[in-house]
């Protein structure tokens, strides 16, 4: 589905479904409430968003402790169920993909998930969604009598109706992750506490790093090398435009991609240069690579999600938008420049100890929120615009010299 369908539903159907449950919730409240008692099995709804799931590590990390990694269950979009399998923090059989080609694919999937959680005798859910109707919709329809979830309370946030059990004020000033992992922790606080979560927040957490196997790196060093026609020798550089990107808002000129691709070439002739992106980008990614020239690389649709991540334990910067990539690419050791503009890094930025964020801090940034569904009026985002070719060659070229000098510290 396209992401304006997602919104037409949400804002009709979802609205009116939000408050027939409402209802029934509270028409079922004055009959017998909740049994009480700690979760023992956990569902996690995390539907779209592949970089995001990585910034919930930390929350799943948590409840596995708590409730043992065979009790956790996880909601995804079928796309980006990859994620989950990379991360290997429950158990492969407790991951329900939800497909989201067609409408009707998606509710049968629905419907699918719903009855396994039932029978897997899920008795908590957690709804990472920002205000999303559908996943708020999901819970309830769970029978978990357990329900975390962002509740709008006081504020002009959009209305979901009040269908969960224990509901947490949206903090638009903590970090994604730490917004994730406060939902496991008050499934453990009093629901009657509201609004939740009464303690401090953790620090952002700690990735696991994602380590391939020498088959892997191997085979992906082939696919490269097959691509540039030449073995892969001296320093790569990945450049990531992201040309399909769902949100046009967070794309930097691909133009400048191009740009810094000749800068680079020019300055370092140790460098090589592989432009990436997923199989529907190919052409446009070509077009690119035969603009920067010699010792470019066109990646584009050569690599699975997965090999994506060995690509960047091969490589040693990785210059992208605001996207996935930059979120995978926290989870090796690769130098990671993420280019910001109409969200911000300091809730959505990559966690990893080698990822660099780079915005220019116009005052109208960030427009794309949790409060408007992401849809801004903005018709030209200057914020990428503002961000030059000059600093982000810089940052690479810096990058660069400062792992050619941890190589040869003795």
């Amino acid at each position: 589905m396209r992401t304006e369908t997602i919104r037409r539903i949400e804002l009709s159907l979802g609205r009116i479904l939000c408050a027939i449950l409402t209802a029934v919730r509270r028409a079922r409240d004055l009959i017998a409430s909740d049994p009480k008692g700690p979760p023992q099995r956990i569902l996690f709804l995390k539907l779209t968003e592949q970089g995001a799931t990585v910034l919930a590590c930390d929350a799943l990390r948590v409840a596995a402790e708590r409730v043992g990694a065979e009790n956790l269950y996880f909601c995804v979009f079928a796309e980006n169920r990859w994620v989950l399998d990379v991360l290997d923090l429950l158990p492969a059989a407790n991951v329900l993909p939800i497909r989201s080609d067609r409408f009707a694919w998606f509710v049968i999937d629905v419907l699918r998930m719903l009855r396994r959680a039932r029978q897997a005798r899920v008795d908590a859910v957690i709804d990472m969604e920002f205000f999303a109707r559908a996943t708020a919709i999901i819970a309830f329809l769970s029978g978990a009598r357990l329900r975390a979830g962002l509740h709008r309370f006081s504020a002009e946030a959009p209305y979901r109706g009040d269908l969960f059990t224990h509901r947490v004020q949206h903090n638009p000033y903590l970090h994604a992750s730490q917004s994730y992992r406060l939902l496991v922790e008050a499934l453990w606080a009093d629901p009657s506490n509201a609004p939740l979560l009464k303690a401090r927040p953790e620090p952002t957490p700690v990735l696991p790093v994602f380590a391939p196997s020498k088959d892997e790196r191997a085979q992906v060093r082939a696919k490269v090398e097959e691509a540039a026609g030449w073995p892969l020798r001296g320093h790569l550089v990945l450049l990531n435009a992201n040309l399909d990107d769902k949100l046009p808002l967070r794309r930097w000129p691909p133009e400048r991609f191009v740009e810094v691709g000749r800068r680079l070439l020019a300055e370092r002739p140790d460098v090589i240069v592989g432009l990436t992106g997923v199989t529907s980008e190919q052409p446009a990614i070509e077009a690119m690579r035969d603009q920067i020239g010699s010792r470019a690389v066109c990646l584009a649709g050569r690599t699975t999600l997965r090999e994506a991540l060995v690509l960047y334990t091969l490589a040693d910067v990785l210059v992208t938008n605001d996207c996935g990539p930059g979120h995978f690419a926290s989870l090796t050791d690769v130098d990671s420049i993420v280019l910001f503009g109409p969200e911000t890094p300091q809730v959505f930025g990559p966690l990893g100890r080698h990822s660099e964020a780079v915005t220019a801090g116009l005052a109208c940034s960030p427009c794309l929120n949790v409060y408007n569904h992401r849809l801004s009026a903005c018709m030209d985002n200057v914020c990428m615009q503002a961000i030059s070719v000059d600093d982000v060659v810089s940052r690479v070229l810096t990058a660069l010299a400062a792992r050619a000098a941890k190589r040869a510290a003795p």
